[in-house]
C-alpha cells in the first residue's frame, strides 16, 4: 500500500508539468471540441446601441432612432437599435483596435441590396480587402430573400444575414456600408469580435465582387484574377441570369495556380458539379430545378419566370472550400465558362448575366481591386 501511494504521488507530479506546458488558447477557431478551454481573449460587440464596442458602454445612447418608442422607459430601453444611411452616404459600422478577429456578423439591411456596398479595411490599409454589395456578400445577389443554411453563411427569416467567416487583424479593422441608392436605407446590425493575440501565420480575409451583363460571345467569365502572394481560396458565390432557353451550366470552373498559363492545375467537370449538384440540378420526378442548401455547397435560389415582367430564369449558387481550400503560393486566377447546348449536340457559348463573389485569405498587401461597376451596371434589370 505504501509503495502504491508513493507511485500515485510521483505520477501526479510527473503529469502536472504536461498541463503547465500546454500553449494558452487564443480563443480563435472555436469548435465543440475546444469550447471547454479557457482563454484570455476578450469578447466585444459593435451595434447601434454601442457604436464603439467599448466595455460597459452598451445601451447608453440617448435620443436615438427609437427614442419615441422608448419615451416612457428612458435610457437603456432600446433607444437606438438601428441606423439610417442617407443616399450617397458611407456609414462606419465598426472601427476596432487590434489585435483580434471578427467572428460573427448579423445584419438586416433594407433597400436595394445590390446598391449597398460593404467594405472591410485591415490594419489601416487604404484599399478595402472586402468590397462587395451587401446582398451578394451573403449569397443573396438577386435582391430577394431565400433561406440559406451553410457553415460560414446563414440567411434566416425574414431577411437576417449571418456571416461566420473568421477575419483576423493585427492593428485595426474598419467596416463601412455605402448607400449608392437614391433612397435612404435602414440597417440593424451586430459585429461580434474578440480581442486576442493573432497567430503569426494567420492571413487576412478578402472578398471581391464582379459582374458582366451580357458576357461577350465566346468569352470566359473571370471570377478572380491578379491575386499576388500566398494564401488560400475559400469560396465562390454566383448570381447567374440565363438569357437563353435550355441548360446553362455545362461550363467548367478553372483554378490557375502559381504560374499556370494556358491550362489550369484544377478544373471541374461542369458548373453544377462544382457547386455540389449533378445533372442540371433537376429533380428526376418533378423535372424541375430543385433548390438545396448544405454546409458547403448549394443552389440556394431559383427565380422562375412569372409569365409577365419576371421573364428570365435566375439562379444563386455557392461553394465553400472549407474542408478543401485551394492553396496558392505566388498567384491565383479563377474562371468559369458559360456553356449551353445547340443543334447537332454542340456546346453553345452563352451571353448571360453573371455576377460573382470570390472569397479568399492571403497575406497583405493585396493587389488593388478592379473598380466596381457603376450604379447602372450594378443594378439588377
Amino acid at each position: 500500500m505504501k509503495y502504491r501511494l508513493l507511485f500515485l504521488f510521483a505520477l501526479t507530479f510527473s503529469v502536472l508539468p504536461l498541463y503547465a506546458q500546454q500553449p494558452s488558447y487564443d480563443g480563435l477557431n472555436n469548435t465543440l471540441g475546444n469550447l471547454s478551454r479557457l482563454s484570455s481573449a476578450k469578447s466585444f460587440s459593435v451595434t447601434p446601441e454601442n457604436l464603439t464596442g467599448e466595455k460597459g458602454k452598451g445601451s447608453m445612447v440617448r435620443e436615438g432612432t427609437a427614442a419615441r418608442a422608448a419615451r416612457e422607459l428612458g435610457q437603456g430601453w432600446k433607444e437606438n437599435p438601428f441606423v439610417v444611411i442617407k443616399p450617397g452616404e458611407t456609414f462606419t459600422l465598426a472601427d476596432i483596435q487590434g489585435p483580434g478577429a471578427v467572428q460573427h456578423i448579423w445584419m438586416t439591411p433594407t433597400g436595394n441590396w445590390r446598391l449597398s456596398i460593404l467594405r472591410f479595411y485591415w490594419d489601416d490599409e487604404k484599399d478595402a480587402s472586402i468590397e462587395v454589395p451587401v446582398g451578394d456578400f451573403f449569397a443573396m445577389g438577386w435582391g430577394s430573400y431565400s433561406r440559406l443554411s451553410s457553415v460560414p453563411v446563414a440567411v434566416n427569416p425574414g431577411s437576417a444575414f449571418n456571416c461566420y467567416w473568421m477575419m483576423p487583424f493585427r492593428r485595426h479593422a474598419k467596416v463601412t456600408l455605402e448607400n449608392t441608392d437614391r433612397n435612404p436605407m435602414t440597417i440593424y446590425y451586430e459585429i461580434d469580435y474578440t480581442s486576442t493575440v493573432v497567430p503569426a501565420d494567420a492571413a487576412y480575409f478578402h472578398a471581391q465582387f464582379r459582374r458582366i451583363n451580357p458576357l461577350p460571345y465566346k468569352n470566359v467569365y473571370t471570377i478572380l484574377d491578379n491575386v499576388q502572394g500566398r494564401g488560400q481560396y475559400v469560396g465562390t458565390y454566383i448570381a447567374w441570369g440565363s438569357h437563353s432557353s435550355g441548360w446553362w451550366g455545362e461550363g467548367e470552373v478553372k483554378f490557375y495556380l502559381d504560374g499556370d498559363k494556358e491550362f489550369p492545375t484544377i478544373n471541374s467537370t461542369g458548373t453544377e458539379d462544382y457547386f455540389g449538384g449533378s445533372y442540371n440540378f433537376e429533380n428526376q420526378k418533378t423535372h424541375q430545378y430543385e433548390e438545396f442548401t448544405s454546409p458547403y455547397s448549394g443552389l440556394v435560389q431559383v427565380i422562375r419566370p412569372d409569365g409577365l415582367y419576371e421573364s428570365q430564369q435566375r439562379f444563386g449558387l455557392y461553394r465553400w472550400h472549407i474542408p478543401d481550400p485551394v492553396r496558392f503560393s505566388t498567384d491565383l486566377r479563377v474562371t468559369i465558362q458559360a456553356l449551353g447546348w445547340q443543334s447537332d449536340n454542340r456546346y453553345l457559348p452563352l451571353m448571360d448575366d453573371i455576377a460573382s463573389v470570390a472569397y479568399w485569405y492571403q497575406l497583405e498587401p493585396h493587389q488593388k481591386f478592379p473598380p466596381l461597376p457603376d450604379r447602372d451596371h450594378l443594378e439588377i434589370h
